[in-house]
């Protein structure tokens, strides 16, 4: 598994993203443990309201557990991983939840500690929390046999289209894919090595350099939204401005939002809209299968929950009813009966949780191979919807640079005037 941790604040914030069900198609709460609260959002509050009598400001250390794309970990592995993880950072012990995401045919889950030791009233520290759950991830990947990725067997070597929860959030307030745009900079960055080279590539891929205000340089795509071109590309800073040395030549943000609004027709607008409203009528039909899925996966997980409820009050009354009372208990008790009893209700218990366990692993493993059969075919179409976008980013990109032409060579006069009449063609 890929273990990526954090030290945060903020309990209301991140319970609900944890608790998020729109954007997950399934979100199941495995373990609220040493805390007084029942809920998430209750037992956060509570780690903040301890954290209070402190001078710790992020009270809370967050984890993600990510295991290779085509494997399914069940919930003991994750509660191994969590427990592993616990004891290597020092916070064995400490209240923690763990929670579940499953989408898009995929299952990861989030682990989250209370840093605040209760009894001395102090934050636990964690010097070098990322290199020691470097060490645990690999051991986890070699106990399961997966395929170690290489940004984890080549400590340094990142994969380049990993993104932050921020970077997310923010392209798909602009409805597009982090994926695909990390992608589109870090090539446009890899094949140039100047200036205006950068420009270029970054145009072929309907991108724009502007000057940015507090960043070096940012990029915009055709519709104005701001990207940093060294975050998003994967570079540092300093690098940055060792290529685009001569930043006053690049346009401003404004200016350029301008030129671009300007240079942006209503029927150039009209053509995105058609191109856009395309997918989304591409789309709309896997969106409704996958929610009458989810629908129909939640009902089987409800009732599946309900009769291992009623099944293990049914079983509990019955180890109990093997206990005596009044003076046979107290026989019992004097014998040593009552103890062995107990000691085989435990282990029988013991079983029975494990039994559980297992028929909801064996319930997700079989819904989560439907949900992937599924994604198959969206991707399908994704894969399609990309091309088309990129044929679309070129198109817009040769005509902005037609509009931006302030003479045309007498050649041509006669091929602008006809364009002018038949109206716009983005696919010249």
């Amino acid at each position: 598994m890929i273990l990526v941790g954090s030290q945060r604040s903020g309990a209301i914030a991140l319970a609900n993203h944890l608790m998020n069900a729109r954007d997950n198609d399934h979100v199941t709460v495995l373990e609220i443990d040493g805390f007084m609260g029942e809920d998430l959002h209750e037992a956060f509050q509570e780690a903040q309201a301890i954290a209070k009598a402190t001078k710790c400001k992020q009270y809370l250390f967050s984890l993600s557990l990510n295991p290779p794309e085509d494997a399914i970990a069940s919930e003991q592995d994750f509660i191994d991983a969590a427990n592993r993880a616990g004891r290597k950072l020092g916070l064995d012990g400490q209240p923690r939840a763990i929670v579940i995401h499953e989408k898009e045919g995929r299952r990861h889950a989030h682990v989250v500690w209370s840093r605040i030791d209760a009894d001395e009233l102090k934050a636990i520290n964690l010097p070098h929390f990322k290199a020691k759950l470097r060490d645990v991830a690999r051991d986890l990947f070699l106990e399961h046999g997966w395929e170690m990725p290489e940004g984890l067997a080549n400590y340094g070597h990142r994969n380049p289209l990993n993104f932050t929860l921020a970077e997310w959030q923010q392209a798909m307030r602009h409805n597009t894919d982090p994926r695909e745009i990390k992608a589109a900079l870090r090539e446009a960055w890899a094949q140039s090595d100047d200036a205006k080279s950068l420009n270029a590539a970054l145009e072929e891929r309907g991108f724009y350099l502007a000057k940015g205000d507090r960043r070096a340089a940012v990029v915009l795509d055709i519709n104005g939204n701001l990207y940093a071109l060294g975050r998003w590309s994967g570079v540092k800073a300093k690098e940055v401005k060792a290529r685009l040395s001569d930043l006053n030549s690049l346009p401003s943000v404004q200016e350029r939002q301008a030129d671009l609004k300007v240079k942006m027709t209503a029927q150039v607008r009209d053509y995105i809209e058609s191109v856009t409203g395309k997918h989304v009528s591409e789309m709309q039909p896997f969106l409704d299968r996958k929610a009458e899925l989810t629908r129909h996966q939640r009902d089987e997980r409800q009732q599946l929950k309900a009769k291992q409820e009623e099944r293990w009050r049914s079983e509990t009354k019955a180890r109990m009813d093997r206990l005596n009372k009044g003076l046979r208990g107290l026989f019992d008790r004097l014998t040593g009966k009552a103890k062995s009893i107990r000691a085989d209700n435990q282990k029988e218990a013991l079983a029975c949780v494990r039994r559980d366990q297992r028929q909801r692993d064996d319930l997700v493993e079989a819904q989560m191979k439907d949900r992937k059969a599924l994604q198959i075919e969206m991707l399908s179409i994704k894969r399609k919807q990309k091309q088309e976008r990129s044929i679309l980013a070129r198109n817009i990109r040769d005509y902005l640079r037609r509009q931006s032409q302030d003479h045309f060579p007498p050649d041509h006069e006669r091929e602008r005037r006809r364009s002018r009449t038949r109206g716009l063609d983005l696919n010249r």
